[in-house]
């Protein structure tokens, strides 16, 4: 078991990293402009989803490996900001399309509910941000005395999960309720996704274009 002052001073450190903005934040707020609450919230559950196999692989060895590796490093972090380009893209292109989306009936939405959840998923554990912390952060609070340390990761892993599933519904809530007052208008519905969907560009691009803290 993980004792409480370790999990105590985890949950500081986790609650310090995750209250500044990084690319799953971002990419919150992004969708939510772009198509707003159900999609924001979709979204947050993909990143919880796609971060917490990110303390898996962490657990399990494979976060060592991303971590020690700049190769290996780049390529998941291109990845992960190739995608985010994508998605700003297809964003922006349907951007007129807003009000039909927000009209359509409620049977074809649970397909594209569980793709934005992929999406989430995907951003979530290619977030270079999270692989950083996981990798370098997470292993000093594990007791190697106690052993079991694959466990102790993985219950750990569980508070910035948790810190990072509010913190990332407010952020989406937030932002899906500024895009209600656009809806109004479906010209400035419009222009809103269509930031949300620039949004979403110039956060992959800043992604590809941070380097490594090492």
């Amino acid at each position: 078991m993980v004792s409480a002052d370790r999990l105590l001073a985890f949950a500081v450190m986790s609650l310090l990293v995750i209250v500044i903005p990084g690319p799953s934040v971002l990419f919150v707020i992004g969708r939510a402009l772009a198509h707003g609450r159900r999609t924001a919230l979709a979204t947050v559950l993909g990143n919880v989803l796609g971060s917490y196999l990110l303390v898996a692989a962490v657990a399990f060895g494979l976060g060592a490996l991303v971590e020690r590796s700049a190769a290996v490093f780049l390529a998941v972090k291109l990845a992960g900001a190739a995608y985010l380009v994508l998605l700003g893209v297809q964003a922006f292109r349907h951007r007129k399309d807003m009000k039909l989306t927000a009209v359509q009936p409620a049977g074809p939405r649970a397909r594209g509910d569980l793709r934005t959840v992929a999406d989430g998923v995907l951003v979530g554990c290619t977030n270079p941000k999270g692989i950083v912390f996981f990798a370098a952060v997470l292993p000093q609070f594990v007791d190697h005395a106690a052993g079991g340390l694959p466990a102790q990761m993985l219950v750990l892993g569980l508070v910035p999960i948790g810190i990072g599933l509010i913190t990332d519904t407010v952020w989406g809530l937030t932002a899906s309720a500024a895009r209600a007052w656009f809806a109004r208008s479906e010209r400035r519905l419009s222009l809103i996704g269509g930031a949300g969907g620039f949004a979403m560009i110039g956060l992959g691009v800043t992604v590809a274009a941070t380097g490594r803290a090492d």
